[in-house]
């Protein structure tokens, strides 16, 4: 097997009594957003999760870093050659252009282009634009100097596109379901395609036919944009992102890290299999049901399959019904309710089957952990803000404020135990809102859940999980070694909003204590869930 995106500094060790498994494969790359073909004949995908550029060897698969995690470049979304080899990278949390010379030197061209998301060159012109409602397409100057000039606005969330035979811009407009023909000169546009599948990239072939993904339907079209005709060359799945060409053959990227070859219609070869940008929040239900939260993705775990299909997709952000992007989840008292905290700040109750979510509450500041008691009553931590809330019939009130970077919690009879990750400690709070330290000196606790009287938590900094018994204030290390949080020594960059589609994304490694007893742990570094058990009997 081809190495994973992350490389362990130290082996893997489980205390005595205890057997650690992988329950789905690790990642190759932190997910596979923008992706061009380079000078150098491969594949150059932009990773947003991770801030990072790689390259992909088109026939072996092989990935070398580019821009590592915590470089210079901040979560790229797209990204073009110009002629001479320099390369161009629209950073989407920042609002920037940046361009990288072959030298690997990395200047910013403009910081004023909200969600920055597209970016082509045609014949010595760089376009760029926005994705979000009401976006601009702009001409920019390749070297940095001067006003960008607006093409086009008004535009419902532009997304990869690139000029066609024609000297038009084609734009997939995933707002209108669209692909829109740009005149470059005034900006007058029409429309060349609708009753898509969302489409979120246009790419030209050698016969001046569109190659488009669809990121909600999970097709890939060839679009004649004389006639209209359309074909369906591969349905891959939600998420797929980008399309390029390496001489005749067609790559696409998926959000969830897969590069897929199309060999020809209906025939595919998968170059990068699929995998986890994170993973995020963990739950399991009383009837052993597991969901994963993957941001833009939800995810039912089957513990009997093997591979990526351990991982089936149940939930996605751009599906009728979604709450969004999703990175705390709790099992609710019906089983396949889930409640879930979301990347624009609200509490959800989410059906996948019925495609449908509640909003139960809104308005925070970068929510990660929840959890439900036996009562009914709600905890979820407000990261942003250092706070702890309880929503109880239909109302949420503040419980603990002053807290540094409180991430997961769980619930015990009338008390809610809190990892708070900037201290370094765990947390008791109480129905008055009093705050009482548990343990400390535990590095940076992240995910937290409570059985039989222990408290399991996952230190990123340390690498490890835990056990806490409150009664006696005694820590135990179950395992050590473990691929979670940043590599060692990386500093991740932050990762800021994503207009109105998602609020600040960071790494959330959780834990969940399975009814069987088992432990199931997000392997964040790796993008893998863990199987955590002790031995029999």
């Amino acid at each position: 097997m081809l190495p994973s995106r992350y490389a362990a500094p130290a082996a893997t060790i489980t205390a005595e009594g205890w057997t650690l498994t992988r329950l789905s494969p690790p990642s190759r790359l932190h997910g596979a957003n923008g992706i061009t073909t380079g000078p150098d004949g491969r594949i150059w995908v932009a990773q947003v999760p991770a801030s990072q550029v790689s390259a992909i060897n088109p026939d072996t698969g092989a990935i070398e870093v580019i821009s590592p995690m915590g470089g210079d470049i901040v979560a790229p979304d797209d990204l073009v050659f110009d002629d001479r080899g320099n390369l161009y990278l629209t950073e989407i949390t920042l609002g920037r252009v940046a361009m990288r010379s072959p030298d690997g030197t990395v200047r910013v061209l403009r910081d004023d282009i909200p969600v920055a998301n597209p970016i082509t060159w045609h014949q010595g012109r760089l376009f760029a634009g926005e994705c979000r409602i009401g976006a601009r397409l702009l001409e920019l100057d390749p070297a940095g100097g001067g006003e960008p000039r607006v093409i086009l606005d008004g535009v419902p969330m532009a997304n990869a596109f690139q000029v066609g035979p024609d000297g038009k811009l084609y734009v997939p407009v995933m707002g209108a379901n669209e692909i829109w023909r740009v005149d470059l000169a005034t900006g007058a546009h029409e429309v060349v395609a609708g009753g898509l599948g969302v489409p979120d990239s246009v790419k030209f072939d050698r016969q001046g036919r569109i190659v488009s993904t669809q990121v909600a339907s999970g097709e890939v079209l060839r679009i004649d944009p004389r006639t209209g005709t359309r074909e369906v060359l591969a349905s891959l799945g939600p998420g797929l992102d980008n399309v390029t060409f390496v001489g005749d053959r067609l790559f696409v990227s998926s959000i969830n890290g897969s590069v897929t070859e199309i060999l020809e219609p209906g025939k595919v070869r998968p170059l990068v299999d699929r995998g986890l940008q994170w993973p995020l929040g963990l739950a399991a239900d009383g009837n052993g049901a597991v969901f994963v939260c993957d941001g833009v993705f939800g995810y039912g775990l089957d513990r009997e399959a093997r591979g990526p299909d351990a991982l089936q997709l149940i939930g996605m952000a751009f599906w009728p019904g979604s709450p969004g992007y999703l990175r705390g989840v709790a099992a609710d008292h019906v089983a396949g309710d889930w409640l879930v905290t979301t990347g624009l700040g609200a509490v959800a109750r989410y059906r996948p089957a019925a495609a449908e979510s509640e909003i139960l509450a809104s308005g925070y500041d970068q929510l990660i952990g929840i959890a439900r008691s036996d009562s009914g009553a709600i905890a979820f931590a407000e990261y942003g803000a250092g706070r702890v809330h309880l929503l109880e019939a239909g109302e949420a009130r503040c419980l603990a404020r002053g807290l540094d970077r409180p991430m997961g919690l769980a619930i015990a009879g009338s008390e809610v135990l809190v990892a708070e990750a900037g201290a370094g400690r765990v947390v008791r709070i109480d129905a008055a809102g009093r705050v009482d330290t548990v343990a400390e000196g535990l590095g940076q606790p992240e995910g937290l859940c409570l059985r039989q009287g222990q408290v399991w938590v996952v230190d990123t900094l340390g690498k490890r999980v835990l056990a806490i018994d409150p009664a006696q204030g005694t820590v135990r290390e179950i395992a050590s070694g473990l691929p979670v949080g940043a590599p060692p020594g990386v500093v991740p960059r932050f990762l800021g909003p994503i207009g109105d589609m998602a609020g600040p994304m960071m790494n959330f490694a959780d834990i969940a204590c399975h009814p069987d007893g088992t432990l199931l742990v997000g392997g964040d570094a790796e993008g893998s869930v863990l199987a955590l058990a002790p031995a029999a009997g």
